[in-house]
């Protein structure tokens, strides 16, 4: 099972934060269309398996960086540097 934890790590954190993104996305999709396949599909379920696995991680993943769950980068944006200072009250 430690490979499977390990594969899914690696694929999790090349969507959220490469440059590489799109292709891994590509390759992926290629691969759940190709005929050659690590359990080929001609044997009932057993061949879907490994497509199904990779679909589910691919739809979560991306549904995650498109709606927000997580940054599609390391830093969420510009940092600004501002100085705090007191407002006096009108009373």
């Amino acid at each position: 099972m430690q490979p499977l934890a390990s594969f899914y790590r690696w694929y999790r954190d090349t969507l959220r934060h490469s440059p590489y993104r799109w292709l891994l996305i590509l390759g992926s999709l290629l691969y759940l269309l190709s005929p050659a396949d690590i359990a080929p599909d001609v044997f009932p379920f057993l061949g879907w398996i490994d497509d199904g696995w990779l679909l589910a991680i691919l739809v979560g993943e991306l549904s995650t960086l498109l709606f927000g769950g997580a940054s599609a980068s390391p830093t969420d944006g510009p940092v600004v540097d501002v100085q705090a200072r007191s407002i006096p009250d009108d009373e």
